[in-house]
């Protein structure tokens, strides 16, 4: 009696370990996938991203003819003032931090918890890098923990010049508009080289909002906040 017992025990053990081993495994390669293409972007310029193929897929959704305006530039030919404005505006510590700023995400939750919804997300450059180059605008508990993998991913197989690089070629900046170089002509008529302080503290300050500030360019609270990056650009530290 006890051995007719065992034996379908044994057999149910035996059919969820392999299950558990099979899940193993596919979620290693899954996570190896990811791996796979950032170590061949350490030397590649990636050509798009998920973000740009989402917003692209929906400008055709209109206009079937639609195209993205971007351009890669290299590291070197983007101003150092748009570098610093960005790291003031998305992330002072970049350059210190292991791709999360721990104690900016916690002082985001304390400033969403008063307000009662979510005024602040506390993401890193690299975490947002993460974010627009594999994953979708799910908000999931799933997507911020794989979130979490590829951005230490990135900091481990990557330096922070390269993350940097990378992330101001696919950053939006308008209506179908991505990268450093499309930005400066498309606002300013000027390569990414040639943009001026106040001109990179204003394209940081559209980052969050893109697509909002495109329309409102005049927006008194975007020439404020400019103005605030403008003037704590000097202590921004570049990789």
């Amino acid at each position: 009696m006890i051995r007719a017992v065992k034996r379908p025990l044994a057999s149910l053990w035996k059919a969820l370990s392999y299950t558990l081993g099979a899940l193993f495994i596919a979620l290693l390669l899954y996570q190896g996938w990811f791996a796979a293409h950032i170590w061949y972007w350490t030397a590649h310029n990636p050509e798009s991203t998920s973000f740009m193929r989402a917003r692209l897929e929906h400008l055709r959704a209109k206009n079937p003819k639609a195209t993205l305006k971007q351009r890669w530039t290299s590291y070197p030919r983007i101003s150092d003032e748009l570098k610093r404005a960005v790291i003031v505006a998305e992330d002072a510590k970049f350059s210190e931090h292991d791709g999360f700023d721990w104690e900016g995400i916690q002082k985001a939750m304390e400033k969403n918890q008063r307000r009662g919804r979510v005024v602040a997300g506390g993401s890193t450059i690299s975490q947002q890098l993460a974010k627009n180059l594999f994953l979708s605008g799910e908000k999931s508990l799933w997507r911020k923990g794989q979130e979490a993998v590829i951005t230490s991913m990135l900091e481990i197989l990557m330096d922070k010049e390269r993350i940097l690089e990378i992330y101001l070629n696919v950053a939006e900046w308008g209506e179908g508009v991505f990268g450093a170089e499309a930005a400066a002509r498309h606002y300013y008529n000027v390569s990414a080289a040639g943009l001026s302080a106040e001109q990179a503290a204003h394209l940081a300050a559209m980052l969050p909002r893109p697509l909002y500030y495109e329309r409102n360019r005049d927006s008194e609270f975007l020439q404020r906040y400019s103005e605030t990056i403008r003037t704590r650009m000097p202590s921004a530290q570049l990789p």
